[in-house]
This record gives C-alpha cells, sequence and structure tokens, in this order.
C-alpha cells in the first residue's frame, strides 16, 4: 500500500512537471523576447533628391505586426510607409514572417527642408512583452537634406584652343564642391586646385579638343559636392581649327619580317599571314597601348612640377608631325590609315634622351608599338611621353630635373629607324608637343592665365 502511495506520487509530479514544461514553453513562445530584424539600403549620408531604398523585415519566431516608417525634421514628422500584418494560423505561424519592400524619399515632394533629417522605421511583432505591444526594433538613420547644386564660373575670360591643342581654364568654384573641370563633349578632363591649401575655390584645368572632334564641341565648365548635386556653366572660348597632313608609308615584306620578332609576345591566328600580322600590330595593338596610356591619367599629381617652355631632343630633325593621316600602302594598295599621335625626332643613333621638363616616372617599360617608353608626370594632368627607346634610365616614381637623362633612343616597337617618339598628354589625351616648345605660346595661354591666381 505504502508502495502503491509513493508511485502515485511520483506519477503525480510527473505529470505536474510536463504540464509545468509545457506551460513555461507556451509563455516563453507567448512571450519571447528577440526583437525583429531590420535591413536597409542604402544608407546615404546626404539627400540630394528622390532616393530609394530596399527595406526588409523578419521576425521568424512570432512574426510581424507592424512597420512604420518615417522621416522626421526639427520636430515634424513624415509617414512614410506603414503596414500592419495578419495573424495567421497557430502561434501565427501562417503569418508574415519576412517582408521586402522597396520605397522612395523625396525631398521636395515632403517639402523637406535644407539640413539634417532622420529616417526612422519601427517594427514590432506578436510577441506579448511590453505590455502585448510586442518587441520593438527600431532603426534611424541620420541624413543631411542638400538639394543645392554648387556654383562655378570662369575666371579667365580669353579662352582660345588649337584643335588637338592644349588649353588652360581658370575658374571658381563654392566651397562646397568636392570635384570639378571641364567636359568637352562627354570627355572629362578633371581640375585641381590653383593652390594647395586656399580655401577661395579657384581652380585650374588643362583640356583639350581632340583632333578627331569634327564640329564645334559643346564646352563647359562641372562641378559637383558631396551630396552629389552638379551643377554646369558655359563659358567664352573660340577655336582654332586647322588641318593636319597626310603622309604615305609603305610597307614591305622585309620591313615586316624585321620588326615581327619584337612582337612575339602578341596572338596571332594560325593562318595569319605576315600582312595581316602586321596590321593586326598596327590596330588592335596600337588600341590596347592607347588604353595603357589614357589610364595614366589617374597617375597624376595635384601639384604642378614644370617650369618654363620644355626641352626638345638635341640636335634633331622633324620627321613626322602630330597629326599626320598615315596612309600605309602594301604594293601600291592602301591597307591602313592611323593618325600619329606625337611627333618623331631623330638624332644621332642611341642619342641621350632628356626630360623635357620637371616631373616624376610614372611608367618605365614596354609598350607595344611604342616600344621601351618612358611616361613623366608633371603635375595637374600633364605628362610627357618618350618612345622606341633603346635603354631607360630611370625608374618609377623617380623624381627628375629638367634635363636629366631618362633614355637613349632606339627602334624598338613598331619603328623603321631609331628615332623618339615624343608626346605630351593632357589627362590622357594626347596634344601637340610643339606648343609646349614654344616659350611664346606658353606665355600667352598658360602663364597670363596663371598671373589671374595671384
Amino acid at each position: 500500500m505504502h508502495k502503491r502511495k509513493k508511485v502515485k506520487l511520483s506519477i503525480t509530479i510527473f505529470i505536474g512537471l510536463i504540464i509545468l514544461g509545457l506551460i513555461f514553453w507556451l509563455l516563453s513562445i507567448i512571450f519571447e523576447g528577440e526583437k525583429p530584424e531590420t535591413a536597409i539600403d542604402p544608407l546615404p549620408e546626404f539627400l540630394a533628391g528622390s532616393q530609394d531604398f530596399k527595406l526588409t523585415v523578419s521576425d521568424m519566431k512570432r512574426g510581424l505586426k507592424n512597420l512604420k516608417v518615417l522621416v522626421t525634421q526639427e520636430g515634424r514628422e513624415v509617414i512614410i510607409l506603414e503596414n500592419d500584418f495578419p495573424f495567421s494560423g497557430l502561434f501565427n505561424c501562417d503569418g508574415i514572417h519576412k517582408y521586402e519592400t522597396i520605397f522612395s524619399v523625396d525631398p521636395a515632394e515632403l517639402n523637406l527642408a535644407q539640413g539634417r533629417a532622420d529616417l526612422i522605421v519601427q517594427v514590432w511583432d506578436y510577441s506579448r512583452r511590453r505590455g502585448g505591444d510586442g518587441n520593438l526594433c527600431l532603426l534611424q538613420h541620420r541624413m543631411v537634406v542638400d538639394t543645392v547644386p554648387p556654383s562655378i564660373r570662369a575666371v579667365s575670360r580669353q579662352n582660345y584652343f588649337n584643335i588637338g591643342g592644349t588649353g588652360l581654364v581658370v575658374y571658381r568654384t563654392s566651397s562646397d564642391s568636392i570635384q570639378s573641370g571641364v567636359f568637352v563633349h562627354d570627355l572629362f578632363f578633371p581640375g585641381f586646385p590653383a593652390k594647395e591649401g586656399t580655401q577661395d575655390g579657384i581652380h585650374i584645368c588643362y583640356l583639350s579638343v581632340p583632333i578627331n572632334i569634327k564640329a564645334k564641341p559643346d564646352i563647359s565648365l562641372w562641378a559637383k559636392d558631396r551630396a552629389g548635386n552638379s551643377s554646369k556653366s558655359g563659358f567664352y572660348y573660340n577655336i582654332r581649327w586647322k588641318s593636319f597632313n597626310s603622309d604615305r608609308i609603305n610597307i614591305t615584306d622585309r620591313f615586316i619580317q624585321r620588326i615581327l620578332p619584337y612582337f612575339s609576345f602578341y596572338s596571332f591566328d594560325p593562318g595569319d599571314s605576315d600582312l595581316d600580322k602586321f596590321l593586326k600590330i598596327n590596330r588592335e595593338l596600337r588600341e590596347e597601348n592607347a588604353k595603357v596610356f589614357y589610364e595614366l591619367r589617374n597617375e597624376t599629381g595635384p601639384e604642378r612640377l614644370w617650369d618654363g617652355p620644355w626641352l626638345r631632343l638635341k640636335n634633331a630633325a622633324n620627321m613626322a608631325g602630330f597629326g599626320d593621316n598615315r596612309l600605309y600602302y602594301y604594293k601600291n594598295m592602301e591597307v591602313d590609315n592611323q593618325t600619329h599621335m606625337g611627333i618623331d625626332l631623330a638624332s644621332l643613333a642611341n642619342s641621350e634622351v632628356q626630360a623635357a621638363n620637371n616631373g616624376r616616372v610614372i611608367f618605365a617599360n614596354r609598350n607595344g608599338i611604342y616600344g621601351l617608353t618612358v611616361v613623366l608626370d608633371h603635375g595637374q594632368g600633364l605628362a610627357s611621353v618618350y618612345s622606341h627607346l633603346s635603354e631607360m634610365k630611370v625608374e618609377i616614381d623617380q623624381i627628375v630635373t629638367k634635363g636629366d637623362i631618362i633614355g637613349l633612343t632606339g627602334q624598338t616597337g613598331l619603328a623603321g629607324g631609331d628615332h623618339l617618339h615624343f608626346g605630351v598628354m593632357v589627362s590622357g589625351i594626347f596634344v601637340n608637343p610643339a606648343e609646349w616648345w614654344d616659350s611664346h605660346w606658353i606665355e600667352d595661354n598658360i602663364t597670363r592665365k596663371l598671373a589671374l591666381i595671384d
């Protein structure tokens, strides 16, 4: 009898524990304390115009109950999005546990003022915590409403540009501008602060009207602020149009057979003839090499390094001019047409090549048809190019002074004989180097404008 009572007591206690466990389990579900998860993208620092946001909210336990998105500014609240999610099934098992949406915030439509505004996301779940209100996830993101674009205007008034040459514009931007420059059609030339550390907004920009532009281009100043607002402004300019020479180049089998071994690194189709290989070098490899030069625009420094007229190869004759339209003939038949983007200078074989001006070495390597090549950065987008060298005497990042020996002339690459291919680039665009040898041109077109800064 006593033993039977013990068994009944044990069973009662066991059942009681089960009931208590079930109660605890139910309470842990009903009153669970895990907040919903919220993710929003993007989270911009500035709000310059209508902005789309992707919102993802989730609660994998009790499910989503309410969602509210609002913008607050100086005590004013504007509701952007509000949603109630229905309770469905046992413990809301069939309810909404994950929700994604895209909404937009337009400062003009919401009549937001310039300055701080807060984006707030509130999400509740179906937990019975907080007096039955549920767990709350609160996300708050601070933004600055800025819809006013920066101002920009030209300071230099007489802006004359030679087609294929270098131009300089001096201009002023408002203090909120973080990037500026000049657009020639869709080609961008970045500007640089005229003086380091000044807050007057004065900038300079070297630019070019490339020789392949046939009609009068649209040239305008451009500036952008931190919020992404941008503005354009026209200014007075005059383009001096000119024609460029044509040059017939006869290609022989002997010439092709001489240069092909140099390009053994380049891939050709098995069935290509020697002429096919030459044309592939002259067209496709030339384009690849041009891209290498263009990318070097990103290596320029913000400070001016050059000083005075640029040096020309000593005792050298001009063998080909900038902008020459080269017509390639093979057995009296025209097979190709390319534009020469520098000036070819010939002196004695293996002549010493001087740095045209003060600068920093940003390239010293082979570059396809140009052979061994050195490129010097002269600051603010200006660079000089020395190609077909037989030897390079400088290294990357080396600082050079005008007149320093940087290499020896040669015939590496696609060269018919020993010479120097000399080029000048403005933000990666080749321009006429002869202008930079001319002290009068520098005085009239560069120095006088730079004097406006002082």
